[in-house]
């Protein structure tokens, strides 16, 4: 039977925004990270869908960013929040690319190679292209106020849940997964 799934944006999500990061060090958590995805994991799968448009804007590295990937990713594992799989779009937005946000490419790759319900699934995202992302492949967004949240708030469509930071965002998920029936959408 396909699992439900919880798609993190990471910077301004799980981490800190601190722009086009090239060092592993640069990546500083939110001190509800942990414990949030510790919350998540036993009833999702977890992935990071990330838009590292510094790499096609030539500001990074594809390798700079695949090394803050990775260590994103090895320190969730070790603290016990394995992350299933990270997806990084490296193409600028204006590229024409199919796997930018929120075209849900890396949400339907999920969904094969990792069987994937996207209609039990979420998006965690602190801009609008996250919460586009979910509704573009039958998920859920929520929207946390971290990173640039609050900056785009007033684009987002009504109805979109709003949280703090992802502390709420896994809280608010977990009380809306619980409450729905099986096999059936939660929200419009």
């Amino acid at each position: 039977m396909p699992h439900p799934a919880v798609f993190l944006d990471r910077d301004g999500t799980l981490i800190e925004d601190r722009g086009h990061l090239r060092d592993p060090a640069e990546a500083v958590f939110y001190p509800d990270t942990v414990p949030a995805l510790l919350a998540l994991r036993p009833r999702f799968r977890l992935f990071i869908v990330t838009h590292q448009a510094g790499v096609g804007l030539g500001l990074i590295t594809r390798e700079e960013a695949d090394r803050v990937n990775a260590h994103v990713a090895d320190r969730l594992r070790e603290a016990g929040a394995a992350i299933d799989a990270v997806y990084c779009c490296p193409h600028p937005r204006d590229a024409g690319c199919a796997c930018v946000k929120p075209h849900p490419h890396f949400l339907r790759v999920a969904e094969r190679e990792h069987d994937v319900d996207l209609g039990r699934s979420f998006t965690v995202g602190d801009h609008p292209h996250d919460v586009a992302l979910a509704a573009n492949a039958g998920a859920t967004g929520v929207y946390v106020l971290t990173g640039h949240g609050t900056k785009h708030r007033a684009e987002l469509p009504p109805g979109v849940p709003v949280v703090a930071g992802i502390g709420e965002a896994a809280a608010w998920i977990l009380a809306a997964s619980a409450a729905a029936p099986p096999g059936r959408p939660r929200f419009a």
